[in-house]
């Protein structure tokens, strides 16, 4: 089976396209009738689709993988733990799963993109859902101790309370710029002369 163009997207790491690419040489090879479960990757597979936050479709991949590739395969159960934790919605287990594993060459830098990006992601959620959180929580969500996440977030424009170990989540303002031309503003003008009129 030619695994050229996953090659290709693994070295230019352009990690968004992996389930994508996965997912069509797999159904090109079920169309050919191939065998393929011996040498499918099924570990960059899964990642993939957590890369681009497609749980359901790694969760229907897992449910295909046949039962003895699961047990023989221990990096692929370790990656099926992240699909886990993103499932239950565990944010610090997500990033124990990711660290508690020795990933192989293969796959690290997929893991440290997909884990960088999942940091990225926690972060705009604690971003629209707390106006304040304890450095703690912080630290569990973002998947850092208290000091680096402490760092990471003071880096973002938030402010810390060292007596009560608080942080109040600075919301970053977003520039929208309307472009008003005279047209629209002519037929808006047209518009409510013909209501008053």
């Amino acid at each position: 089976m030619d695994f050229s163009p996953l090659t290709e997207a693994l070295a230019s790491k352009s990690y968004e396209k992996i389930a994508d690419i996965c997912d069509n040489l797999l159904l090109q090879a079920a169309a050919e009738g191939v065998a393929y479960q011996d040498q499918w990757p099924y570990v960059i597979h899964l990642l993939g689709h957590f890369y681009v936050d497609d749980i359901n479709s790694a969760r229907f991949l897992w449910k295909s993988i046949p039962s003895e590739i699961k047990e023989s395969q221990l990096e692929l159960a370790a990656a099926w733990k992240i699909g886990q934790k993103l499932w239950t919605r565990d944010y610090g287990g997500v990033h124990e799963a990711i660290r508690g594993f020795d990933w192989s060459q293969e796959v690290q830098g997929l893991v440290a993109a997909f884990s960088e990006l999942y940091t990225k992601r926690m972060f705009q959620l604690l971003l629209s859902a707390y106006s304040t959180i304890s450095i703690q929580d912080a630290a569990l969500f973002l998947g850092m101790n208290e000091d680096d996440a402490t760092n990471y977030v003071l880096e973002k424009g938030w402010d810390l309370d060292p007596a009560s170990r608080m942080l109040t989540v600075k919301k970053q303002t977003t520039v929208t710029q309307q472009k008003l031309d005279a047209s629209k503003l002519q037929r808006l003008t047209e518009y409510v002369f013909h209501l008053e009129h």
